[in-house]
């Protein structure tokens, strides 16, 4: 069981809090001779795998390192085109690190704000007055799980869908911002929490639920 990451948006849709928990898989590195036996592609500012899986490399992979130096999108790290580098003969052999892309801050901006958006269209599409937006999302990989409080701040968790006692971890957080982050003398409400107690109480509390599932009375 794994906890994933942990989402704080505010009332009007921004990211006021991110926290990357757990990694659910780890990256891929292999040592290729010319020609490449993957077909790769350049894809949203990155260079991805588009046909050809194998050694635990999938189709939507992002190229991640070259030779063991981080790319920078579809960049190398001296700054040379990843496909152009990939299309010469000269380079090889070559090591590369595939992986899942990490998104960047501002990718975790948009989502957060589109996941806003998305739980007011649910709550409006809803044939009942006053119904809740969107408390779950479920993929085959992962769940996302969202409570939102009666001032509009929503607490989100992805995680692995055999997870258990997400309702009661959310609850949980919640506790956890209004003790370390709404009675910090120094955070200004709606904005991002910068607090090293609140940060310290959440990595234990999803620590806890990763290995008891739902919390038990008093926790």
């Amino acid at each position: 069981m794994a906890i994933f990451s942990v989402y704080v948006v505010n009332k009007a849709g921004g990211l006021i809090y991110q926290l990357d928990h757990h990694a659910p898989r780890a990256d891929t590195e292999k040592t290729f001779s010319f020609p490449l036996d993957l077909v790769l592609r350049p894809h949203d500012e990155r260079v991805v795998v588009a046909f050809g899986q194998r050694d635990g490399i999938r189709v939507g992979h992002a190229v991640l390192a070259i030779n063991g130096a981080e790319v920078n999108g579809r960049l190398t790290a001296d700054g040379k085109d990843v496909m152009e580098f990939l299309s010469n003969p000269a380079n090889y052999p070559v090591s590369i690190r595939f992986g899942r892309h990490r998104l960047s801050s501002n990718e975790k901006l948009m989502l957060a704000s589109m996941f806003h958006s998305l739980f007011a269209i649910g709550s409006q599409l809803s044939p009942e007055v006053g119904s809740s937006g969107i408390e779950m999302l479920e993929t085959d990989t992962f769940k996302l799980h969202c409570f939102q409080t009666l001032t509009g701040i929503k607490f989100m968790v992805l995680a692995d869908p055999r997870q258990a006692g997400i309702d009661a971890l959310l609850r949980k957080i919640y506790e956890i911002y209004s003790d370390f982050a709404l009675k910090n003398p120094f955070y200004s409400l709606e904005m991002p929490i910068r607090c090293e107690l609140f940060d310290q109480n959440l990595k234990l509390a999803l620590e806890a639920a990763e290995k008891a599932g739902p919390f038990g009375p008093g926790s």
